[in-house]
């Protein structure tokens, strides 16, 4: 009775994978082959062009290496773009007895409009926000490029989630 029923679980899923609904990683793509990322511009001062096109590349590198879709320059069956409204540095932890900071918190806000052309109910704008915490002594022009990396990580895997892994 176990085999028959392992036997079937795994055909529903070879059936559902097959047929381009559902991938293995979890991801719903609504029938789609493409997606397009457009250049998400910086809309806050201290977020540099520069950071702006590290997050736009991660977000692509993220949907090609979780999804079987293709990236197309422009009007991709899905397709996201957006900008950076946030970009903040604060004080995070104080020193014992001090008012000096101990450590410093890098925050990231994004505001991304994703638009499922097949399936437009899953479209949604949403902003999302992360953040990474550096030492206060650390000087944020020479660790910056390790926080992009951490925060970046985190917002285009939550990007993907919320979009074609539908969670």
């Amino acid at each position: 009775m176990k085999m028959k029923l392992l036997i079937g679980l795994l055909g529903l899923t070879i059936a559902l994978c097959g047929c381009g609904i559902y991938s293995l990683t979890g991801g719903q793509f609504s029938g789609a082959k493409t997606f397009s990322v457009s250049y998400l511009k910086p809309q806050t001062a201290l977020a540099t062009p520069i950071y702006a096109q590290r997050l736009t590349e991660n977000l692509k590198d993220v949907m090609l290496s979780q999804s079987p879709l293709k990236l197309v320059e422009q009007d991709g069956e899905l397709q996201f773009e957006g900008s950076i409204t946030g970009y903040q540095i604060s004080a995070n932890t104080v020193k014992g007895g001090e008012e000096t900071a101990a450590l410093n918190r890098l925050t990231i806000t994004v505001k991304i409009k994703y638009t499922n052309l097949p399936e437009p109910t899953y479209s949604f704008e949403k902003t999302f926000s992360k953040f990474a915490d550096f030492e206060a002594d650390q000087d944020l022009f020479t660790i910056q490029e390790d926080l992009w990396k951490q925060i970046n990580d985190q917002l285009t895997q939550e990007i993907y989630n919320a979009s074609v892994g539908n969670w």
